[in-house]
């Protein structure tokens, strides 16, 4: 079934719009969530989460990109989950592709963000401008939680690949906002 019509689905309150989205896209999302808690259990429940609020978004929501929509649902629902445990029992990839965005936040003016939207917006745009590989690396590391040796296997690449272009990707992206006026 296409995402139009699991759409509609969900906005004419058709129950089934739930089954079906968890058919196309419940791996996805099980996928997502699994990387940033680590447990298949939590993870199922983050899907259950997510599915409920799409029910409960959809509408006044009505999502483009449905697989983008469950996904971010998913996402938010286990970092939820992670904020709430102990900081003791959160992976440590998780926590070192923060310390990495850290980084990044760091070569900026953090002070003189007026708005995250804003920021978000910037970010995405110069996603954009990136190859393939690189784009697909950067989202895995920094959306997925994904190891740098996941990542290094599932690209084909080496870990020092790996390494090198979450670095040049995350120097690009500083000099990037640098240069952005609402950040001089």
């Amino acid at each position: 079934m296409e995402d139009e019509a699991i759409v509609n689905m969900f906005w004419n309150r058709d129950e089934s719009a739930v089954a079906e989205a968890e058919k196309r896209y419940g791996g996805y999302c099980l996928h997502i969530a699994g990387n940033v808690l680590r447990d298949s259990h939590d993870a199922e429940e983050c899907l259950n989460d997510a599915l409920l609020a799409a029910w409960e978004s959809i509408p006044p929501n009505r999502p483009a990109n449905l697989k983008a929509y469950l996904g971010a649902l998913a996402r938010n629902a286990a970092l939820d989950r992670s904020r709430r445990s102990a900081a003791q029992k959160r992976r440590p990839e998780m926590l070192e592709s923060l310390e990495e965005l850290g980084e990044l936040a760091a070569a900026f003016d953090v002070e003189k963000i007026a708005d995250s939207r804003e920021l978000s917006r910037l970010i995405t745009a110069r996603l954009r401008t990136l190859g393939e590989a690189e784009r697909r690396v950067f989202i895995r590391r920094y959306w997925h939680y994904e190891s740098i040796a996941e990542i290094a296997e599932r690209c084909g690449f080496s870990k020092g690949k790996v390494k090198m272009m979450l670095k040049r990707t995350r120097d690009s992206l500083a000099d990037f906002l640098k240069k952005e006026d609402n950040y001089e």
